[in-house]
């Protein structure tokens, strides 16, 4: 065995092409850079244009130990360069050509900086397992959810076999829209986004159908079927290549050296340790945007993932109102909605009488650009701000947000838990619906909104999370955990800091083998 001296310790790291994905990843990078690795961070050609175009060409030239490449998606170049791509259509073009391109490119990079002596892959990435074994390479797994979403997709079959999946007679449950359900020529993910309301509001469906609770996903109890990931109920024109692709992926990591969370172990205890009978070694390091924190050297500090240019004029703004009084509006990178809802968010906001930040991306609105009426521009001018994208962290841990409404996607979930907000879910697919469940029922941090959007209801809900009974006990319980999460990152015995510890010493044993 090489001793560490004689060989430099190199890893590549290749995110899943997709923000929510991305974040955590180049987090990650810049941890193992901390500790003495040197870092290729691997982004697709499509992506990296982005973050030019939104963190400037100066910030992504790196270091010499932490350097950008790129490989193609495969997919023809979009007509909006700053939009999210169709995600089916991306996943299916992973698998099928970036195998080469990645293999080339690991050739490439360990010939001309230094051998590659690890990969550090997104578990969505599966296609990466192959050639690392091909090119005799360990590589490490990212998981960049929570655990709660991983049990339900490694569950998949076993709900199949129990008979609760697929959803079954479509027609009866959604009558008049079985037609556009069966249609195979629609974009799943533009159908899903137009029909979400309906679809998913079990109002809409006979019998409560969603609301049955599943018994048989460990560590979940109490679990509906509404709170199971979207992709994995196969309602939608698609879902069967998404169910599938999903599940293959969990299925694969299983093969791995080791697994990596982005979470702490005192969040997910139950879960946690069930997956650890089930999967490699899991090593939970988060969150690790806490952990990003304690990092000594400034160097990187500059290097960020935002897609799109952040508008940091936002927390000058910020410091101008009262502590605990602004309601924090975002729903992430992917999530859109209608006209309709987005009009109903407006005026729900309009009537709670709190101030606002509100992160408007130009494609939340699907088929449309996302116009406000003129009528709610002019009622809460001087206490709502309306942009297009922020530094989240940051706005999370200033002092005078009082609530987050959220798409409940996991980064945001942390983010929000570690700095003791409280939340007003309204997820929208992949793992958000799980993490919205945990939310709510398990660490009580958050109250759902109905996926049928009105604004009486938002209103409600926001003076509720704000100064209402429910909301102050949300609060209370949120800083409980945000205790939990620095006590995990920060003390020197706490979980995260030890296991990766840990987590590092296998991978310094793995790659000087």
């Amino acid at each position: 065995m090489a001793s560490q001296q004689e060989m430099k310790l190199h890893a590549l790291c290749i995110p899943t092409p997709l923000q929510g994905h991305i974040n955590p990843m180049l987090k990650l990078a810049k941890i193992l850079h901390s500790k003495g690795f040197d870092i290729t961070f691997v982004n697709t050609e499509f992506n990296h244009q982005r973050l030019i175009r939104s963190q400037g060409h100066e910030n992504l030239n790196g270091l010499p130990s932490f350097r950008f490449e790129t490989i193609p998606d495969g997919l023809p170049p979009p007509e909006n360069k700053d939009a999210t791509q169709d995600i089916p259509s991306l996943a299916k073009s992973i698998v099928e050509t970036c195998s080469g391109p990645f293999k080339s490119l690991v050739a490439k990079v360990s010939a001309s900086y230094s051998p590659v002596t690890c990969i550090v892959a997104d578990v969505l990435m599966g296609f990466t397992l192959d050639l690392a074994e091909e090119l005799d390479i360990p590589e490490f797994l990212l998981w960049t959810s929570g655990t709660g979403s991983l049990i339900c997709y490694d569950q998949f079959q076993n709900l199949l076999e129990k008979g609760l999946m697929p959803l079954k007679d479509t027609k009866v449950l959604f009558g008049k829209l079985a037609v556009t359900i069966e249609s195979t020529s629609a974009n799943p993910v533009i159908w899903m986004h137009t029909h979400r309301t309906t679809c998913q509001n079990p109002s809409f469906l006979v019998n409560g159908y969603l609301d049955t609770v599943i018994d048989c996903i460990p560590g979940m109890s109490g679990i509906r079927l509404k709170d199971i990931p979207p992709f994995i109920r196969k309602i939608y024109p698609g879902d069967e290549y998404m169910a599938q692709f999903l599940w293959s992926q969990v299925n694969i990591s299983k093969t791995a050296p080791a697994i990596i969370f982005n979470t702490f172990n005192e969040l997910e205890p139950d879960v946690f340790d069930t997956l650890s009978s089930m999967f490699p070694p899991c090593y939970s390091i988060g969150p690790l945007h806490l952990l990003e924190k304690t990092i000594e050297d400034n160097s990187l500090v500059s290097i960020k993932s935002n897609l799109w240019k952040e508008e940091s004029e936002c927390l000058t703004w910020l410091d101008s109102q009262a502590p605990v009084s602004v309601i924090y509006v975002n729903f992430g990178s992917i999530a859109v909605m209608t006209s309709q809802q987005l009009v109903e968010f407006c005026w729900g906001l309009a009537d709670s009488n709190y101030p606002f930040l509100w992160i408007i991306r130009p494609d939340l609105v699907v088929g449309d650009s996302a116009m406000l009426p003129s009528e709610f521009i002019t009622r809460t001018s001087g206490r709502g701000l309306l942009i297009g994208w922020c530094p989240q962290e940051q706005v999370l841990d200033h002092p005078s947000i009082g609530g987050f409404l959220t798409h409940s996607g996991w980064n945001s979930t942390l983010e929000s838990i570690s700095s003791g907000v409280p939340m007003i879910c309204w997820p929208f697919f992949a793992d958000q619906q799980v993490n919205c469940w945990l939310c709510c029922n398990k660490w009580g941090v958050a109250m759902e909104i109905d996926n049928d959007v009105k604004r009486d209801k938002v209103g409600k809900l926001v003076v509720e999370s704000m100064t209402g009974e429910k909301g102050n006990a949300l609060r209370k319980n949120a800083t409980k955990w945000k205790k939990k999460a620095e006590a995990a990152c920060v003390a020197k015995d706490g979980s995260s800091v030890a296991n990766l510890e840990k987590l590092i010493h296998l991978m310094q044993t793995s790659s000087n083998k």
